[in-house]
């Protein structure tokens, strides 16, 4: 199963986002740096109604989510490529992740502790990144130079390692990650050998305090039509925590090419022990909809190139996860290697025609369920059907 690990500054939210997205009080959240000192590993449920709406059109009996891996990981300090703090531990663990998750602290509280005294957003993220790109300046570096001891001998492998390890030293020296480097597929495919911190997809979790999500959320909605930017209020106008906010998805977009998600980590972990009910009652009553916590789920998931595909009958419904581009037969594979084996044909109607239609019956009729070979290219949200034999 993929991971996406928490990472973030001591005291911005991790422990508490980790405990949310599981639904535990595995990690311990507590206001004082390093309280988190081993990972936390926790399996996360994938929100999806398409699920629910399928179990009563079946009738099932049981319904089974997508899900992946979440890490709770120690915070990191200035200085951490050189292993000041946690520092090793914590380049580590995240060594072992498929993408990262940035907490970034967007509220103002004294009673909990900043490191740095003050609050920040984007000086708090390009700690990180300047100690994961340190990082991996000094791996590159050591690569290269053995590379470069092969290529005298006439290794052509050497040689090109050589050549992307000194492109991607460059664009780090130039303060971008690596994953935004412009390289060839067979580059990419020789850099995914580096393991390199600054190659793993980012997505960014702007951490806003319960009594802020609100004012956030308002914010944001009227902000609607304007590509997602927040609305240009003078200072007055604009909560602070909005302000922060807006700092973190410009960021975000400029420097990673990826989004930037509001969540409030202390609204969800106080919920872990509601009912459905009982939490859209609480949200409701501080004037929300969502703790954002369900959208950066969500958002992970694809950030992980991770899509689903789905079953359903009286017995069960279930949402299957594969990569972005795979093929038919090797989708039927995730539910066993004898499917994949045995391929025949799937037969296919997406989601939304189906519920429309509601029933298979009348899919069939509408001409919205096909039958596709060993070729087609799964797609998110299909309902499949394999025909196989063994």
């Amino acid at each position: 199963m993929l991971s996406a690990g928490i990472v973030g500054l001591p005291n911005v939210g991790k422990s508490t986002l980790f405990n949310a997205v599981t639904r535990s009080r595995k990690a311990e959240a507590a206001n004082y740096p390093f309280c988190t000192i081993d990972p936390n590993v926790g399996v996360v449920i994938v929100p999806d109604p398409r699920l629910d709406a399928l179990g009563k059109m079946s009738n099932t009996k049981k319904i089974v989510p997508a899900a992946i891996n979440f890490v709770d990981i120690a915070g990191l300090v200035k200085g951490a490529s050189q292993g000041e703090g946690l520092g090793n531990q914590f380049l580590s663990h995240i060594r072992e992740c498929d993408a990262i998750v940035q907490v970034v602290r967007c509220f103002e509280n004294d009673d909990i502790h900043h490191v740095s005294g003050t609050i920040d957003p984007v000086r708090d993220i390009e700690v990180i990144n300047t100690e994961l790109m340190l990082a991996d300046l000094a791996t590159l570096t050591k690569r290269r130079d053995r590379a470069q001891k092969n290529a005298r001998t006439g290794d052509k492998d050497a040689k090109a390692e050589h050549t992307l390890a000194d492109k991607l030293i460059a664009h780090l020296d130039s303060g971008k990650p690596a994953i935004t480097c412009d390289l060839s597929d067979d580059e990419k495919k020789l850099a995914r050998d580096f393991f390199l911190l600054t190659w793993k997809p980012t997505i960014f979790a702007c951490n806003v305090a319960e009594t802020d999500l609100g004012h956030v959320s308002a914010d944001i909605e009227a902000a609607s039509g304007q590509e997602g930017d927040l609305p240009k209020y003078t200072d007055n106008g604009l909560h602070p925590s909005a302000r922060f906010v807006q700092t973190v998805r410009d960021y975000a977009r400029a420097h990673f090419g990826s989004e930037a998600v509001v969540i409030s980590a202390q609204i969800e972990s106080e919920m872990v022990d509601l009912s459905a009910e009982e939490a859209a009652d609480y949200l409701q009553s501080l004037g929300v909809s969502s703790s954002g916590v369900s959208s950066l789920i969500r958002a992970v998931y694809h950030l992980l190139g991770l899509r689903t595909y789905l079953t359903t009958g009286e017995k069960e419904t279930r949402a299957w996860t594969i990569r972005i581009g795979d093929k038919a037969p090797a989708a039927a594979g995730v539910i066993h290697t004898d499917f994949e084996r045995g391929f025949i044909a799937a037969e296919i109607v997406h989601y939304d025609d189906l519920i429309r239609l509601g029933s298979f019956p009348k899919a069939r009729e509408a001409g919205k369920l096909r039958v596709e070979g060993k070729e087609y290219v799964m797609q998110d949200g299909d309902v499949v059907d394999f025909r196989f034999n063994v």
